[in-house]
């Protein structure tokens, strides 16, 4: 009887908690919803007012009417496809090739490569703006892709020769001898194999090059090439903080993510937990 109150007990204090860390976890999102369709006199109100006494939806019709929205989400989506695209190509080539290749200081490389990470972006702003600024790429997708794309590649190379470490060599050696190339064997064969992976790597990478805001800040000062972060935070005038804009922008662009992560939240969840292909 005491073991199954202390099981029950423990049940209840793990269920309240998940509830109370998911409740953290949305109620921003919640509250940027919740203001997006607030009238305008209870957005300030003091106290706050969580639920509106009328739902509008002018702000969201005022985002795309009073700014070029539409250009904001297509740079947006340009460059965090291309980055992810670019990044998982390159990063994942690099990453078979630290797996299989087998040469002194490995792990130190795999080291110093991880740590270009821990970088701060503001420490590389200066440098990088004066390399772009010389080849003409500032205000430009090339400008944002490239820099997004050096610090996209130390996570996808890491998580990557993991995986491909892990794999089997026999499945090369079978394709060697049947006659298929070096490309074609990681094309064909070693990619699918790591298809979980390269799911997880290249929503990471995606998410992280669609809210970036610090680069896009300084390298992209036409309004037209502004990507969604960027915009959104350009809202506000000398007279007006448009709360409600800015909440409808937010949601506006968190939904996309959102839906992204619940279609591929099994392949996200066997890329993460799996480590490839066991013998």
């Amino acid at each position: 009887m005491n073991r199954k109150m202390t099981h029950g007990i423990k049940q209840i204090f793990f269920y309240l908690f998940v509830i109370v860390f998911v409740g953290i976890i949305i109620l921003p999102f919640l509250w940027q919803f919740l203001t997006s369709i607030k009238p305008m006199s209870e957005i300030s109100a003091i106290p706050a007012k969580w639920i509106p006494s009328e739902i509008n939806i002018q702000y969201y019709f005022n985002v795309f009417e009073k700014h070029p929205f539409g250009r904001y989400l297509m740079n947006s989506f340009i460059v965090a496809v291309c980055t992810t695209v670019l990044g998982l190509l390159v990063g994942a080539s690099a990453a078979y090739a630290l797996a299989r290749l087998r040469f002194k200081g490995k792990k130190i490389l795999l080291m110093a490569i991880l740590s270009i990470s821990m970088f701060p972006a503001i420490a590389t702003l200066s440098p990088i703006y004066l390399l772009l600024k010389q080849f003409n790429l500032l205000n430009t997708y090339p400008g944002l892709i490239i820099p997004y794309i050096t610090f996209a590649l130390p996570l996808a190379i890491w998580l990557l020769t993991n995986f491909f470490s892990q794999l089997p060599k026999g499945f090369e050696e079978a394709a060697s001898i049947d006659g298929c190339s070096r490309a074609g064997i990681f094309f064909k064969i070693m990619l699918p194999l790591i298809k979980p992976a390269i799911f997880s790597v290249a929503l990471i990478v995606f998410i992280n090059a669609w809210n970036e805001y610090i680069y896009a800040l300084t390298f992209m000062t036409n309004d037209l090439m502004r990507t969604v972060p960027v915009g959104i935070a350009m809202f506000p005038s000398n007279y007006e903080m448009p709360w409600g804009d800015m909440a409808a922008g937010s949601v506006i662009v968190t939904v996309p993510l959102i839906i992204l992560v619940l279609i591929f939240q099994k392949k996200i969840i066997a890329g993460l937990t799996t480590g490839g292909v066991k013998e």
